[in-house]
């Protein structure tokens, strides 16, 4: 990884860097029954090194709810995580924090759910504490294309209705609250840091976009994908040979002594 020789430096000589990192499609493969997204062989296991070496702070930034990450994840104790984009907050400690959505929202998310599971969708729909979506992965193109066409007919009013936002990401479509995406919950991680501190921010989907741009020029980006797309990440990374080989880097830069 010669190219990141200037990161790795800077790195072996900070007080507490920070990594930042997305889970589905970038920790985990993707997988049509979404409770079976574990890691990648070998993750749990670097992460939890990083960790007990007590000089990273370790984010995970997800649309899941932080709950169903700390299950999936499988480490423990577990990292910070924000889950939900950025609407929720699970710290180390236990202490868990939740963005409060208008009546008008809930109303509209919750109709959006019943929508699904009227329409024979129930098991396509995953429902959190402030969005609801659908998924698609693992459906004919055909097949997962009439899915989209429905959702997007049936919830673009409840979107008008509720305030509410549709977002596209890599094998669905979700209804959520506006205010706070992955580029949110990632500046005020920054926020609470040093100017100085190395930062990095690995993660694969439409979704992760807002983190790049919001970390562009202060943090290492890293797009995690088999395919090149258009992205505003710096660099691109193969998973999982390319990821395995990123987190045992840092973990390496971060569990030698500083000098």
């Amino acid at each position: 990884m010669n190219q990141f020789d200037f990161f790795w430096k800077r790195l072996h000589h900070a007080e507490q860097p920070i990594l930042l990192l997305d889970y589905d499609g970038t920790l985990a493969p993707f997988q049509a029954k979404r409770d079976q997204a574990v890691p990648y062989p070998g993750v749990r296991e670097l992460l939890s090194a990083i960790l007990a070496a007590g000089r990273t702070r370790l984010v995970v930034v997800t649309g899941r709810p932080c709950r169903d990450l700390v299950t999936l994840l499988g480490i423990d104790p577990h990292p910070e995580i924000w889950g939900c984009h950025g609407w929720e907050r699970l710290l180390p400690d236990g202490r868990h924090e939740l963005g409060e959505i208008s009546p008008a929202a809930r109303k509209a998310l919750l109709a959006a759910h019943r929508w699904a599971e009227d329409s024979g969708f129930a098991p396509n729909c995953e429902v959190k504490p402030v969005s609801t979506a659908i998924h698609w992965r693992g459906l004919a193109k055909t097949t997962a294309g009439e899915l989209r066409h429905l959702t997007l007919s049936a919830w673009q009013p409840l979107a008008a209705a509720g305030g509410l936002q549709l977002h596209d990401f890599d094998g669905g479509l979700e209804l959520r609250c506006p205010g706070q995406d992955k580029g949110t919950a990632v500046r005020q991680v920054i926020a609470e840091t040093p100017p100085d501190t190395p930062v990095a921010y690995l993660g694969d989907d439409l979704t992760d976009e807002d983190a790049f741009i919001a970390l562009k020029g202060r943090a290492l980006t890293l797009l995690v994908r088999k395919e090149a797309r258009p992205t505003a990440a710096a660099f691109q990374l193969q998973p999982p040979e390319e990821l395995i080989a990123f987190l045992r880097a840092w973990l390496q830069h971060t569990s030698t002594e500083k000098g």
